[in-house]
């Protein structure tokens, strides 16, 4: 059965709306850290995206790092780092250094999607030799190998015919290493979570299909693991809480009609303000259809205390005693540029409603 309370985590994009700069929406974020800390949210992860109007989650460890620095007791991390665009030794070296920043307190979700489009992924492997998409199970081992305290050994025979073995750590000293997660929404990240032995997250915010089938296969060929004995899972789920359904309806409008945008290949922009995107919807610019029905459809907009019993349905249907969120509330026009108002009541609704 589900354990109750529910914990619950949040999965930030940064988002960023109409006539707001990158540094009003990161400072929005970190209001919004604040907050979860002080309502008790159990971790709270950035996500990576890249060259996206709306989104400012560009570069997870350095959010990371701010969002560390503000707290004292919640778990941070990243829901993902995408590998195919990252060196696994960068990556290493970046979460060595934020489990040293925040000792017990760092999780290192992983993804193997690129998190944008072609173009994006090429300048971001510009600089050099990166992570492939067929190598990521090897880049995982040794994400976690150059993280330990043993560090790991390599030959690399194109530099050296001989193939010596040199010792390689992510950071000179360390005692503990980050939490390492496998994120996805496929079989086959499922089963290689499981194969490897490691927590697995169904990224169910954006996708939706073949969770039950991903569960099940990861519970089945689970495989324990020294760190992990058992299988560890949760899901992500968009949600919106406000003091009464229709707000929470309009407040979702501007992103349901930004993922519209972005599934339809339509230009992205910032984030409409709900006055906006409600006069777009009632007027010459509705965007509103199948698409947008379906997708609302796996959403949780509502009060406090439905969108709670949503996610407790939805929680024990799949035996989780977590659920990650992401606050997907817009902003009216009038609301503070440098904080999220709907988001912070989004948390505050639904910790109460889940004690």
């Amino acid at each position: 059965m589900t354990a109750s309370p529910l914990a619950l985590s949040v999965l930030d994009l940064v988002p960023v709306r109409a006539r707001q700069t990158s540094a009003q929406a990161i400072a929005a974020s970190l209001d919004l850290v604040r907050h979860a800390e002080r309502l008790g949210i159990h971790r709270y992860w950035y996500a990576e995206h890249h060259n996206m109007p709306a989104v400012a989650s560009t570069a997870p460890p350095v959010l990371i790092a701010a969002a560390a620095s503000v707290t004292r007791m919640m778990r941070v991390g990243s829901g993902g780092v995408m590998l195919p665009n990252h060196s696994p030794l960068i990556v290493a070296e970046q979460f060595a250094a934020l489990e040293a920043l925040a000792p017990g307190r760092i999780d290192l979700g992983i993804g193997r999607a690129p998190g944008s489009d072609p173009v994006i992924s090429q300048l971001l492997r510009q600089s050099g030799t990166t992570s492939e998409v067929d190598r990521f199970p090897d880049n995982v081992r040794d994400i976690i190998a150059l993280t330990s305290p043993e560090g790991a050994s390599v030959r690399v025979r194109s530099l050296d015919p001989e193939g010596s073995v040199y010792e390689i750590h992510a950071t000179p000293a360390s005692d503990a290493s980050p939490d390492v997660w496998l994120l996805g929404s496929s079989d086959y990240s499922a089963q290689l979570a499981a194969t490897l032995g490691l927590p697995y997250v169904f990224a169910n915010h954006f996708a939706g299909r073949g969770l039950g089938r991903a569960l099940d296969l990861y519970r089945e060929q689970y495989r324990p693991s020294a760190a992990h004995p058992q299988p560890r899972t949760f899901l992500t789920a968009n949600a919106l809480a406000a003091p009464t359904a229709e707000e929470a309806e309009e407040r979702a409008l501007p992103q349901l009609r930004a993922m519209v945008r972005l599934r339809t290949n339509q230009p992205l922009r910032p984030q409409e303000t709900v006055e906006d995107a409600v006069a777009a919807e009632r007027g010459a610019q509705p965007l509103a259809g199948a698409l947008m029905d379906e997708m609302r459809a796996r959403w949780f907009v509502g009060t406090g205390a439905d969108v709670a019993a949503g996610l407790r349905e939805l929680a024990a249907r799949f035996d989780l005693d977590e659920v990650m969120i992401s606050p997907i509330g817009g902003a009216y026009a009038g609301e503070p540029l440098d904080a999220s108002p709907d988001r912070v009541r989004t948390l505050e609704l639904l910790t109460a409603a889940l004690a």
